[in-house]
């Protein structure tokens, strides 16, 4: 068992997801929207499946962070100081490099730019100052939820949620094979349907690494969540499934020491940003790099490098001080108010 961090080896799984998606967007997806001059020597097609592990890890982190939680605003601050800060560096970050080199067909306006600033721009049917950000929606979705249902009925009431979306998601599927019909997307946009699984996955996984907390309904929802997966997807997607879960369950009870490798914790710590940074301002940067001849595999590689250390920069000068600052704001705020009843 290591003696690592207990999340140490969660957050290198989170940074091999980020660099998954990277090099799928690198390679297969950036040849598809614009094309590479030649085959780069390797093609990472599924990496964009490491969104489904960033989905199952955030559903084993925000029931960690509910069960921790005294009060509905401390997680509410907890999260806010997670994704907002970073996210608006993000999004000037991006909006000012790619104007700069040039994207063309995915640089936005000023107004564009105002409303990404809430994170919930998808909802208006505003554009996206970089494609990724549709995950921060959904994201913001199961926070709600997970906090809406943990508040009325605690782990209980969190698990009774979830069981409801996975029977709704057969549901719909359902209805529309075997009917014809196609039941309001809205309410599974809302209620999170498409993505739901992964969530619950990440869930079941927190409460079954745990001794004292793991029960056989927490089986039932892993099950659950993967027959699912495999009858309203596809079966190989429920092999991956059952193969993340795995995964991800053997780094939360501390048993993949190989994660805790330095480079791999740096990767994890920046996974955030790098996410949130990748995708407009490398393709801008590789369509500038392949436009001066530089060979497809040493731009792919420098971008990947420029891009890293610009998340790097973004989570040492931004994200990591703005999330202390805000945490200890709130803090004091609460502190106070019991202070002076103390002394009353």
């Amino acid at each position: 068992m290591s003696k690592a961090p207990r999340l140490a080896q969660l957050d290198a799984l989170r940074g091999i997801a980020a660099l998954a998606v990277v090099l799928f967007h690198y390679t297969t997806r950036y040849d598809q929207v614009f094309g590479h001059p030649v085959q780069p020597l390797f093609s990472v097609p599924f990496g964009y499946l490491g969104v489904n592990l960033f989905f199952m890890i955030s559903g084993f982190v925000i029931f960690m962070t509910l069960e921790r939680t005294a009060r509905p605003m401390d997680f509410v601050v907890s999260r806010f100081s997670r994704l907002y800060p970073a996210y608006w560096g993000a999004i000037l970050l991006t909006f000012a490099l790619t104007h700069a080199i040039g994207l063309p067909g995915k640089t936005v306006g000023w107004e564009t730019l105002l409303v990404n600033v809430t994170m919930v721009q998808g909802f208006f049917g505003v554009p996206h100052v970089d494609g990724v950000y549709w995950t921060l929606e959904v994201e913001l979705l199961f926070y709600f939820w997970a906090l809406l249902s943990f508040r009325l009925g605690a782990a209980a009431g969190l698990r009774h949620f979830l069981f409801a979306c996975l029977a709704l998601r057969l549901v719909y599927a359902g209805a529309q094979v075997f009917l014809g019909v196609d039941l309001p997307w809205m309410g599974q946009r809302w209620l999170l349907l498409p993505t739901i699984c992964w969530f619950a996955l990440g869930v079941a996984i927190y409460r079954l690494s745990r001794a004292d907390a793991g029960s056989r309904l927490d089986w039932a929802l892993a099950l659950a969540a993967a027959a699912v997966i495999g009858v309203v997807d596809k079966p190989v997607e429920a092999a991956l499934a059952v193969a993340f879960f795995a995964v991800l369950h053997g780094a939360a009870r501390g048993r993949w020491t190989w994660l805790e490798h330095p480079v791999l914790l740096w990767l994890g710590a920046i996974s955030y940003t790098l996410y949130l940074l990748h995708e407009n301002i490398g393709w801008a940067l590789l369509r500038r790099f392949e436009s001066w001849g530089l060979d497809v595999n040493v731009a792919i590689l420098v971008t990947i490098a420029l891009c890293a250390a610009l998340a790097h920069a973004l989570t040492t000068f931004v994200e990591q001080p703005a999330m202390r600052w805000i945490r200890a704001r709130h803090r004091a705020r609460i502190s106070r108010p019991e202070a002076t009843a103390v002394q009353g």
